[in-house]
Formats: structure tokens, C-alpha cells, sequence
């Protein structure tokens, strides 16, 4: 029993201990499954976090490829483009290619069209001169004997030979005829039926002379002045064709003969026949008055030239235009500043404008259109003459010739000219020239601040001659091709100048092709040393011309070849030509022939 009890207080005590194992074991399992809980509560935390982040993952991975795939769009887009704008490029560039060749070609049409009309007119004029001279020669009997009924078909002289001439269409016999003397142009109806009525209708080239007594400056009352008179009235009545040209060159209308015998300039100028005018020349041989009938001309003409006359004061006040005028020239002529002014600004389309010993102290130019200015300044003694060319953004040629005696002093400023290529600066009188902020003084540069780079052409008078003055000029226009010089030598000018080559002067270097040296005194050093400069320097010297005053002979002429150092010259591919001339003091030029790159290379000096 006892046994049983301990057997059962031992199972008891083993169960107690097991019990309290068992109830250790259920707490440290209820904290385990508590701090599983926790775990599982961290980890379903932890998972819907992740989860979270894979979804936003997810969404930006769709979101980067949505991008990767704009972005594949775009640079496939790009690179599209990008082969167009290459595409494109070629293409402009094969334009712009083509456009040079049609630019080129363009421009060699042009020069070969220019050629063309040249030699059509050259052939033209010299038609009409071989016509004029076959008229004059058979003033008494016909050259032609042509019967063609008037009709402008084939014409056959007695002999069944074809008449040329006579073969050609009215509009070019009508230019042979307008180019022959007014005599000669009339005289052409007597050719034959054909040429019966051509000048009547070709344009007409009028000119009127009168024979005049120079030393008492009147007009002779002669029988060809009287018979001049009939027929100018004559030919103002019968012709019908176009008015191309009007040359008058009057003396005072007082002197013309009187009524019965005499002339009515005023009827003329208003008769219907010089309707739509184009070509106007009106000088008088003292200053006289300007009909007012002159200006019903202004819509329709091309040139107009008028000397020694007097323009209305009203002028400024008529508001005239010129529409088609290209040309104008004034010499000797009266007008007021205000006029002047008011008859240019209606010029909108004036290329070439000529303006010698024109009246008036102050000229301001702004023109569009204008290519070429000359002017010759007049004005009363001690009373200072500007020219300013405020815009003139076509300007190429500036020519500056010697003002009339007692002028007082002269002031250029050439404000803005861009495409200036052509200086003749002829410098008696001109007391200041302002190219820009460059300024010469008496021909002597007091600031050199501004350098024209288009001038291309120079015409220079130098008294000495004055090298250290010359040179100024050359560092001014430091592309300058051509350079004219008219000399006045003496003998106590310094010019032996040495060349600086770290100074270097950039037309002698790289520029300067021709040089022309007029009244050049070989007795004198000052001339030798100038001409020498330019032999010894001018580096892309091709001609040099220098005109010697001296009587010299050949052993003469060999000396002073030695002097001026030829041997040496800088260019071995210059012509260097010393030959007799006359003393100079002007130089010729082509004013108005503006397809001239150098209007003083026919070298027609006097």
C-alpha cells in the first residue's frame, strides 16, 4: 500500500514537475507565438511594404519603359529630322551651288548683253555714218534708185542687186536715222519710196547751232541762221515720231533775228513733236533765263544737260519730278539752294549727276540711286563752299575738280558712301576732307582713325610732288589699285622716304597694280625720289607710266632709268615706261559712262 502511495506520490510529484515543465513550456510557447505574432505582424508589414515597393517598382519600370519607349520614338524621330536637315543641307547647298552657277552665268549673259547692245550700236553709228557720208556725197543725185511702192519687203536697185540697208526693219533704219545729223536724217525721204516716210516717224534727233560772232558774242543775222530758223519750225511741224533728242545751243534771245525772219523758242520747246522728250541739252553762251516750258519735259526725260542759264527762283516752289531721269548735268548755271535742292530730291531715280561752277555755297546729297558725282564748287570770294554726302549708298565715283578762280575755301565730308571705288581729288581750294572720323587738312592727314577699304581707283594733284602727303592717302584706301598723279615739281621737296617694313603700307604690299606719274621733271630730285618709292616698293606693280617733261634723248632716258633704281624694282613682273609728254594740268575722264571699272584708262590726257 505504502509502495502504491509512494509509486503514486512519485508519479504525482513527476507529473507536478512535468505539469510545471509543461506550463514553462506553455508560457515560453505562448511568448514564442506571441513573438511570432509580432514576427508575423513585422513580416506582414515587412511583405505589404514590399509589396508596395514592388508595385511601385512595377509602375516605374512601366513608367521608364513608357519613357525608354518615347524615348526610342524621339531619337528615331531625331534621327529622321536629322537626316532630312542633312538632306536639306545637301539640297541648299546644291541650290545655293546652282544659284552661284545662275549668279555666274546670269552675270556673263549680262556683260555678253552689254557687249551685244554696245556693238549693235557701234554698228548702228557706223551704219548711219557710212549712210551720212553716201548722202553728203550724192547731195545732187540719188545713191539708191529703189521703186518698192513704199513697202517694206526686199528692195532692188536698177542692176537686180538686193538692197541691205533698205531690206531692214522700220525700227532699225528709224535708230540708223536718229543717230545721223538732223540734215542728214531729213535728207534720207529723198532715198526712195521705202524710205519716204521713216524719219517722220523715226525719233527724233534735233540739234540747233546757231553761227555766231564769238568776239562780240552775238548771233550772226545770216542766211543759214534765217534759213535754221525756217527749218527747225518746219520740222517741229511735219514730224510725227517719238522725240529722242533736243540739242539748243542759243545765244541771248534779244539777239535772234526779229520777227518776219526770226524764231519763237518758247513755241518750240511747246511743240507737240518734242512731246515725251528724252534726251534735253539747253545752253546758252551767256547766262540767260530758263524758259519755264523746259520743265513740262520732267516726266519723261533720261538726260538732261543745261549750261550757262538761270533757273527761276520759283523752281523750289514748282515741286517738279523726274521720274526716269538718269543723267543730269549743270555747269555754269544760276540757282538757289533751295532749288537745287528741291529739283534733286524729285531725281528718284538719278544715277550720274555732274554739277561745275554750280552758284551755291552748300550742297547736301542723300540719294538711293546715284552712282556718280562730280563737282566743281563756285562761290563768292572769302565765302567758305560744303558738299556733304550724307547717304549715298550706291555712290562709286566721287570727282573733285578745281573750283572757279576766287572761290573760297572748299570743305568735303563724305558722311556715309560704302561702295565708293573711284576718288579724282583735285585739290586746289579744298581746305578740309572728312572720310568719317579721317581727316585731311590742306591735303595733309591730321587723323587717320577711318580706312576705306573699297577705294580702288585714285586721282591725286601733289605739289612737289609730296610723297610723305601721297603716302597718307595710300594708308587711307589700303586696297587701291590704280593711282594717277598730276605733279607740279619743285625742287625743295624732301621725298627720300625709306620703307618701313615693320610699318608696312598694305597696297604696296598686296595691292597697288598701276601707277601713273604725270609731269614728271627728271632735272629735279624730288621727282626721282617720289617715282623711285614706287619702284622700289610697289611689290604687285605691273605698269607704271611716267611722263617726262624734260626734251631728253635716249642716253638721257637710260640715266634716269638708272636712277630710279628699275633694275631693282620690287615687281619683277612691272612695266616700267618713261615717255616724252606735255606738262599737264588736267586729266580726262568719262563722267557718265558708268560701266567703266577706271574712267581714266583710255589715258586721253591733255
Amino acid at each position: 500500500m505504502e509502495a502504491a502511495v509512494a509509486v503514486l506520490e512519485a508519479a504525482a510529484e513527476k507529473n507536478a514537475v512535468a505539469a510545471a515543465a509543461a506550463r514553462e513550456a506553455a508560457v515560453a510557447a505562448s511568448d514564442a507565438a506571441t513573438g511570432a505574432a509580432g514576427v508575423a505582424t513585422s513580416a506582414k508589414e515587412a511583405a505589404a511594404a514590399a509589396l508596395a515597393t514592388a508595385n511601385q517598382a512595377a509602375a516605374a519600370l512601366s513608367t521608364a519603359q513608357e519613357v525608354a519607349l518615347a524615348a526610342e520614338a524621339a531619337a528615331t524621330k531625331a534621327a529622321g529630322v536629322a537626316t532630312a536637315a542633312k538632306k536639306a543641307a545637301a539640297a541648299a547647298l546644291a541650290t545655293a551651288d546652282q544659284a552661284a552657277a545662275v549668279s555666274s552665268t546670269a552675270r556673263e549673259v549680262a556683260m555678253a548683253a552689254d557687249a551685244a547692245a554696245k556693238e549693235k550700236e557701234a554698228a548702228a553709228a557706223e551704219t548711219a555714218k557710212v549712210l551720212a557720208a553716201a548722202m553728203r556725197y550724192s547731195k545732187k543725185r540719188r545713191f539708191h534708185q529703189i521703186d518698192d511702192g513704199g513697202m517694206g519687203g526686199d528692195s532692188h536697185d536698177d542692176g537686180g542687186s538686193l538692197d541691205l540697208i533698205s531690206a531692214l526693219p522700220d525700227q532699225v533704219l528709224g535708230t540708223i536715222i536718229s543717230l545721223l545729223p538732223t540734215k542728214d536724217g531729213a535728207r534720207t525721204q529723198a532715198i526712195s519710196r521705202r524710205w519716204l516716210p521713216l524719219w517722220r516717224s523715226a525719233p527724233l534727233n534735233l540739234v540747233v547751232k546757231f553761227e555766231v560772232d564769238i568776239k562780240k558774242g552775238k548771233l550772226i543775222a545770216s542766211a543759214s541762221n534765217i534759213k535754221l530758223i525756217a527749218s527747225v519750225s518746219k520740222i517741229l511741224s511735219v514730224h510725227r515720231g517719238p522725240a529722242r533728242r533736243l540739242l539748243l545751243w542759243l545765244l541771248n534771245p534779244t539777239d535772234f533775228p526779229a520777227p518776219g525772219g526770226g524764231c519763237n523758242i518758247d513755241g518750240w520747246l511747246r511743240s507737240q513733236a518734242l512731246d515725251d522728250l528724252q534726251e534735253l541739252n539747253f545752253e546758252y553762251t551767256t547766262q540767260c533765263d530758263v524758259p519755264l516750258s523746259v520743265f513740262r519735259f520732267a516726266p519723261t526725260l533720261v538726260v538732261a544737260v543745261f549750261g550757262f542759264c538761270r533757273f527761276p527762283e520759283s523752281i523750289s516752289t514748282l515741286q517738279l519730278n523726274f521720274p526716269c531721269l538718269k543723267q543730269l548735268e549743270l555747269f555754269c548755271v544760276r540757282i538757289t539752294e533751295d532749288g537745287l535742292h528741291s529739283m534733286l530730291s524729285g531725281c528718284i531715280a538719278l544715277e550720274s549727276l555732274d554739277l561745275r561752277h554750280v552758284g551755291i555755297a552748300s550742297l547736301c546729297i542723300s540719294s538711293q540711286t546715284l552712282r556718280s558725282l562730280c563737282f566743281s564748287a563756285h562761290s563768292k570770294k572769302g565765302v567758305t563752299s560744303q558738299l556733304v554726302i550724307k547717304d549715298a549708298p550706291s555712290l562709286q565715283r566721287l570727282l573733285l575738280l578745281p573750283p572757279s578762280l576766287d572761290t573760297g575755301p572748299v570743305i568735303i565730308r563724305m558722311i556715309r558712301t560704302p561702295k565708293l571705288e573711284i576718288l579724282c581729288l583735285r585739290s586746289q581750294g579744298i581746305s578740309k576732307l572728312q572720310f568719317g572720323t579721317t581727316i585731311f587738312q590742306t591735303m595733309i592727314a591730321v587723323s587717320l582713325t577711318t580706312k576705306i577699304h573699297t577705294m580702288k581707283v585714285l586721282v591725286l594733284d601733289s605739289i612737289g610732288p609730296n610723297l610723305d602727303a601721297v603716302v597718307d592717302f595710300l594708308k587711307c584706301f589700303p586696297c587701291l589699285v590704280s593711282l594717277y598723279i598730276i605733279s607740279d615739281p619743285t625742287k625743295d621737296m624732301n621725298n627720300a622716304r625709306e620703307y618701313d617694313p615693320l610699318d608696312p603700307i598694305e597696297c604696296l604690299e598686296l595691292h597697288l597694280k598701276k601707277v601713273v606719274l604725270m609731269n614728271y621733271d627728271g632735272s629735279k630730285k624730288p621727282s626721282v625720289d617720289f617715282a623711285k618709292f614706287f619702284v622700289l616698293n610697289a611689290k604687285l606693280l605691273k605698269e607704271m607710266e611716267i611722263q617726262v617733261i624734260n626734251n631728253g634723248n635716249d642716253d638721257w632716258m637710260t640715266n634716269q632709268q638708272k636712277q630710279l633704281c628699275v633694275e631693282n624694282r620690287a615687281s619683277r613682273d612691272a612695266r616700267i615706261e618713261l615717255k616724252i609728254d606735255t606738262r599737264k594740268s588736267h586729266i580726262r575722264m568719262d563722267t557718265h559712262d558708268l560701266s567703266m571699272a577706271d574712267p581714266f584708262d583710255s589715258r586721253p590726257f591733255h
